[in-house]
């Protein structure tokens, strides 16, 4: 049976160490919250005291953190010489692209293999093992790490070298952090042109205006069962990741001179609904924003 060390159990790598265990991986997890192990646990994961302790005698080590310092801090903190040479490390944080390649780097000098693989998809998809992973590194490396992130996930696309998973993941939620924010001012302008929600789902939803930001995630509650409109916006991809993903696509496109107005002002709306109050609720609440019910 393998060994896998997991570090970080928050919403996300909860459901992922559990569903490799339940693929029959033996998974050695830590995280510096205690309730988070204890969780861990009763998936069946088994705790680690430190993350060196998750990282020893591992096949594999799989990160789950925060922010770009977090995976350095993490690399550099011991972890990597207590992993025996050629384990490999994989990344699925959400990081810069600066940091992912400086994750690869420290990984290499002291042996080990390595991806960065960020994921798509959410909790519900971290829970139903339905993620898509957008993986950067060496081809070789992926190939032999296909099979272990197809028990966390549906769908795992190698999009190139070192840092390209990162690269695809913060282009990918550009795209979606806009969507939106389009598709609630679409609504918006139906109500107040007097054009039924219903109404506009329907054409919208079988025409050129279909979008994920539509017929999957649609903000206004009623007309996606699934939706966390539905919920009260609870749950879901949280207001404050979606600005944290921007924020990284806009260091990306300054650092690589690329010309991003739509994203900068996406970025600037969701901080005002943050800053309003709902950073912890699902993203597509930002339609509360565009009505006005919470203005700033």
């Amino acid at each position: 049976m393998a060994r896998i060390g997991f570090i970080g159990l928050g919403n996300m790598g909860l459901p992922m160490a559990g569903n490799l265990v339940k693929a029959g991986y033996e998974v050695i997890g830590y995280d510096l919250v205690a309730d988070h192990v204890e969780r861990a646990k009763q998936r069946g994961v088994v705790a680690g005291g430190s993350p060196a302790e998750a990282a020893s005698g591992m096949h594999a080590v799989i990160t789950m953190l925060p922010a770009g310092k977090d995976t350095i801090a993490v690399y550099s903190d011991g972890v990597l010489s207590a992993a025996q040479r050629g384990t490999l490390f994989i990344d699925c944080s959400t990081i810069d692209v600066a940091s992912a390649r400086a994750a690869h780097e420290l990984a290499g000098k002291a042996g080990m293999a390595s991806l960065d693989a960020p994921v798509s998809g959410g909790v519900a998809g971290a829970e139903a093992a339905t993620l898509t992973f957008m993986v950067g590194g060496e081809r070789a490396v992926f190939d032999g790490a296909e099979p272990l992130l197809k028990a966390m996930g549906k769908r795992i696309v190698h999009c190139g070298g070192a840092g390209a998973g990162q690269a695809a993941k913060i282009c990918n939620n550009l795209i979606l952090g806009v969507s939106m924010i389009a598709v609630s001012e679409a609504f918006v302008l139906a109500e107040k042109l007097g054009l039924s929600a219903q109404a506009l789902f329907d054409v919208a939803s079988n025409s050129s205006g279909r979008c994920w930001a539509l017929d999957t995630y649609c903000p206004v509650p009623g007309l996606v069962a699934a939706a966390p409109s539905n919920r009260g916006y609870k749950g879901g991809f949280a207001s404050a990741l979606m600005l944290k993903d921007l924020a990284l696509a806009l260091q990306a496109a300054q650092a690589a001179g690329a010309d991003t107005p739509l994203a900068a002002r996406a970025a600037e709306l969701y901080r005002r609904h943050a800053d309003a109050g709902y950073a912890k609720e699902d993203f597509s609440g930002i339609i509360k924003l565009i009505r006005g019910s919470n203005a700033v």
